[in-house]
């Protein structure tokens, strides 16, 4: 197994270089201790000025509504839109809740539904791969669920080496640790003896490993095969859960049951299979999901790009 690399904080993140990136952990820490309604607020402010200056940012929005809802009406798409940009700037504030919070304040303010199907799991010594999606609170999420059950979560590094620093202590505080998303064999590992991987298979991560699977209405959509390379070689279990936050402030983290009839040594199919419970999981709460990643960016050949709209084909 390839060793897995904990960032350590060295004497030159104290160097001018990183100060901007200091500052910005210290503003994060202050304004997590800030009441709970005051950052909800801030929040939305936030959001909404800064796609007024990221105006790329809202189109893509826009555009991936557009792809994935063509039957709903533009108004209510662009209620989502706007309940998007609000819950944007939120995240920033639920990210700093998630690294600096309490576990008394985080367990105050989430509630976890499904943690039975979790210790059945654990008494069977199985390892779960938890399937999630990018949800703006994925990382308050994870965290509350690592106070209940520490998990290892999977994660690209931040080429900012003083960012990573505090942004894998944030993340593993109340987990095990962390797995660079290129270590695949930490990841069988850790599965193999019965740990409890977070996973998130939704975005677009180019052709490595991947191939084409319907999502919403768009009928090619790039996806990972990542799945289908973990669950065969280890036949852990598949745990969805979403994280929510309900119209009252208070975050419900659902842990459905292990999925059944995943199809095995079938990239293909298996990659169609995911993205039903990635359909699911967003739908929870449409307008809490990270629609301003271009989560279609990655075409089959021939195909024009689909964030072009008068050049993109239709689907």
């Amino acid at each position: 197994m390839n060793k897995q690399k904990t960032p350590k904080f060295k004497a030159e993140f104290l160097a001018p270089r990183y100060w901007g990136t200091l500052i910005i952990i210290g503003i994060m820490y202050l304004l997590s201790l800030l009441p709970f309604r005051v950052q909800l607020s801030l929040g939305s402010g936030i959001g909404r000025i800064a796609m007024r200056l990221m105006k790329k940012r809202q189109v893509t929005i826009k555009r991936n509504l557009e792809l994935c809802f063509p039957g709903m009406s533009a108004q209510e798409r662009e209620a989502i839109l706007k309940d998007n940009i609000d819950n944007a700037g939120i995240a920033l504030f639920e990210t700093a809740m998630a690294w600096f919070w309490s576990d008394k304040r985080v367990n105050k303010h989430v509630t976890i539904e499904g943690m039975e199907h979790i210790e059945a799991l654990e008494k069977q010594g199985k390892g779960a791969l938890m399937l999630a999606v990018h949800s703006m609170n994925l990382e308050l999420g994870a965290r509350a669920f690592g106070i209940k059950k520490s998990g290892m979560g999977v994660y690209r590094p931040n080429n900012n080496p003083c960012f990573d620093y505090f942004q894998y202590q944030g993340r593993s505080r109340s987990n095990r640790t962390l797995i660079d998303r290129k270590n695949v064999k930490a990841m069988l590992n850790a599965l193999n003896t019965g740990e409890r991987v977070w996973y998130a298979p939704d975005h677009d991560y180019g052709t490595r490993r991947s191939t084409f699977a319907p999502l919403f209405a768009v009928k090619r959509a790039c996806t990972t095969t990542g799945t289908s390379l973990l669950v065969d070689a280890t036949d852990c279990a598949i745990v969805p859960f979403t994280m929510v936050r309900g119209d009252n402030g208070h975050y419900t983290l659902t842990i459905s049951e292990p999925v059944e009839g995943f199809p095995k040594n079938d990239p293909d199919q298996a990659a169609v299979f995911v993205n039903k419970i990635v359909e699911k999981s967003i739908l929870a709460s449409p307008s809490q999901y990270m629609w301003l990643h271009r989560r279609f960016k990655t075409r089959p050949d021939g195909e024009c790009c689909l964030y072009k709209p008068r050049l993109a084909p239709a689907i």
